[in-house]
């Protein structure tokens, strides 16, 4: 089969690559020419401007735009439906907010295009994985461009198929689903995002647990010197805190057990605030999800007011005075 491809970097290259070694067919785009250039040179079809992409399309068309959500995907889908037509496809694999999504399929819809969101994951590591997909959309337009979600997905692999689950059910053992109309993939994958930074802030607050066992505020006797990549990887043999989370927390602890290479300023990509924001539409308390994105927040930050201000209060009622390194 045949996809356009837009935007090249970390993930789109990637998936371009896989599709190419599946056996399909790439037309690429990106503003950098050397990222064009560089697909080009491993067998995709290279194009100078969207409308000379467009052109290296056959009808029905399928361009994927692999940008950053917000501005840059919206100019690229209102540039796109200028210039495709009806029948075409045009496939949105970031991270959009899931109402634009909802919006863009009825504008385009009106022009004749169908409007497909993918919310893709796998990272990096896809190119090798294979990428889980939630992917929302007009059920035509969805099983037509089945050969290339196959062929990204990672597959049944070597993951033991559920206990009960029937055969032939669905896609979802073979790595993607379709989850809906327009805007159902990428909700999906947006509480998707939100789970992940409550697993990954549970990983970290006990990590830090560990790495503070043998502080000298402890009694002698209840001090433990441990040595967490070794935990790490213990836990990635039969825990039931096993997981991919841990897998990679293991690695980077190998590389550097003080990981002095990270500052800890950690950045949210915007879909853990859009499920607290869904959570709260819907009345669903999320309490651990809440708390991991504020915990993003916070780490932001040398100290916050709000900390200054428990140390103050802390200070007039009962005497405490800060140690002297301000903790």
């Amino acid at each position: 089969m045949q996809l356009g491809m837009i935007g090249l970097g970390r993930m789109g290259g990637n998936m371009v690559r896989r599709l190419m070694k599946a056996g399909h067919e790439c037309v690429v785009y990106d503003r950098s020419p050397e990222a064009v250039k560089g697909l080009a040179s491993e067998g995709a079809v290279g194009s100078g401007s969207l409308t000379e992409f467009v052109g290296h399309l056959k009808k029905p068309r399928a361009a994927w735009i692999m940008v950053p959500a917000g501005e840059a995907t919206q100019s690229t889908v209102d540039d796109l439906s200028s210039i495709m037509e009806p029948g075409d496809t045009i496939i949105d694999g970031g991270n959009s907010y899931y109402k634009d999504d909802v919006r863009r399929a009825a504008a385009l819809r009106a022009s004749g295009l169908n409007y497909v969101d993918v919310g893709t994951s796998g990272g990096v590591w896809g190119i090798d994985r294979g990428y889980c997909m939630m992917i929302g959309g007009p059920a035509e337009a969805v099983a037509r461009l089945d050969p290339i979600f196959r062929a990204l997905a990672p597959g049944i692999g070597d993951t033991a198929r559920t206990p009960g689950r029937p055969a032939g059910r669905g896609t979802a053992e073979q790595g993607y689903i379709h989850c809906g109309p327009s805007g159902a993939g990428h909700f999906v994958k947006m509480v998707h995002n939100g789970i992940e930074y409550g697993l990954m802030q549970a990983y970290a607050e006990g990590f830090d647990i560990f790495r503070n066992a043998n502080a000298k505020e402890l009694p002698e006797e209840h001090r433990f010197d441990l040595d967490v990549a070794e935990i790490a990887e213990v836990w990635r043999r039969g825990s039931v805190v096993g997981s991919w989370l841990l897998d990679l927390t293991a690695m980077a602890l190998i590389e550097n057990p003080d990981l002095t290479n990270y500052t800890g300023f950690v950045q949210d990509s915007g879909e853990g605030r859009w499920t607290v924001m869904a959570a709260i539409e819907e009345a669903v308390p999320a309490e651990v999800l809440s708390a991991s994105l504020y915990a993003r927040f916070r780490s932001r930050k040398d100290h916050t007011f709000a900390e200054k201000i428990l140390s103050a209060m802390r200070n007039k009622f009962g005497g405490h005075v800060e140690r002297a390194s301000g903790g």
